[in-house]
């Protein structure tokens, strides 16, 4: 019988700083390809796990973008397109391009952050192997999982499943796709 691959091995614990250290100990180890699941945030664990946020480089990026091009698009209308000397102003009148400038700046920064978020998550994902662990509905509830993707390149069932046994978990189960 051919037998499917799996997604990756899980391994289940009963505290947060079990997880912490489980994940600390994987990554030290040279597992890159991994996720954990926990009924509340945990701090560092982010970290722990080597992923890193890029959204708050986003939003930046986003903001500028934003700003420089309301900017430019108030330059552009009264300095060059459509100039009209209104009262003897000067064309570029820097203090009147202020408020929607920042109201742009402002507008694309948050989408940055919304669609940014959206994407770095990989959202919206309505379903995910992880769910066919029939123990994984804790999850939301009282445990902490560490899950080791199959496509990691240094996975070995035999290896891996020894690994995390030797990180004490309640048990370690093989996740199916």
């Amino acid at each position: 019988m051919n037998k499917e691959k799996p997604f990756g091995l899980a391994a289940e614990f009963k505290t947060h700083e079990d997880l912490l250290c489980a994940a600390e100990a994987s990554y030290a180890q040279g597992y890159r390809k991994m996720d954990a699941y926990a009924p509340f945030p945990i701090e560092g664990l982010a970290r722990a796990l080597g992923k890193r946020n890029r959204v708050p480089l986003m939003v930046l990026i986003g903001g500028i973008i934003g700003g420089a091009g309301a900017y430019y698009m108030m330059w552009y209308a009264n300095v060059v397109s459509y100039p009209i000397n209104i009262g003897g102003r000067p064309m570029h009148s820097w203090p009147a391009f202020i408020p929607i400038t920042f109201e742009l700046t402002v507008l694309c920064a948050g989408l940055t952050a919304f669609f940014g978020s959206l994407a770095t998550c990989g959202l919206p994902k309505p379903y995910h192997p992880m769910f066919n662990l029939p123990e994984f509905e804790r999850a939301s509830q009282d445990r902490f999982f560490l899950c080791i993707e199959a496509d990691d390149p240094i996975f070995d069932a035999t290896k891996t499943r020894e690994f995390l046994q030797r990180l004490n978990p309640l048990n370690v189960a093989e996740v199916p796709k």
